[in-house]
């Protein structure tokens, strides 16, 4: 039982488990085969005028971490939450992203919220 994060443009490897894309628009220049998911959860994803806003600028984390939580708790996105939380707690989950800043991404809230809802550590 474990939440682990990943690049999306890093090989899959056999001890990822259920890999699941947290990104709203998929990540350039990568196929379905590379990232060999088992599901594409767009709908988590910070919405558009959040993630431009954001601009993956570290100075801005704080506030857009409180902004994205708050997205996260729609039905669509807790539904998805509650979906990932039941997967950590029953085997690995690696949640994939593609920024290049792992602290400062939108996987790093999603993985942070599962572990902390599965009762698991901080991935």
């Amino acid at each position: 039982m474990s939440v682990h994060l990943q690049r999306a443009y890093s090989d899959p490897t056999p001890d990822d488990g259920y890999r699941v894309l947290v990104d709203r628009v998929w990540p350039r220049g990568r196929t379905k085969e590379q990232l060999r998911l088992d599901r594409w959860a767009r709908e988590v994803g910070p919405s558009t005028d959040l993630r431009k806003w954001f601009g993956h600028d570290p100075a801005r984390w704080d506030e857009f971490r409180r902004r994205y939580l708050a997205e996260l708790e729609g039905p669509v996105q807790a539904a998805i939450i509650a979906e990932l939380v039941a997967v950590a707690r029953s085997g690995t989950l690696t949640i994939v992203f593609g920024a290049r800043d792992a602290e400062h991404s939108q996987a790093r809230v999603v993985a942070d919220l599962v572990a902390q809802e599965a009762d698991l550590p901080r991935a």
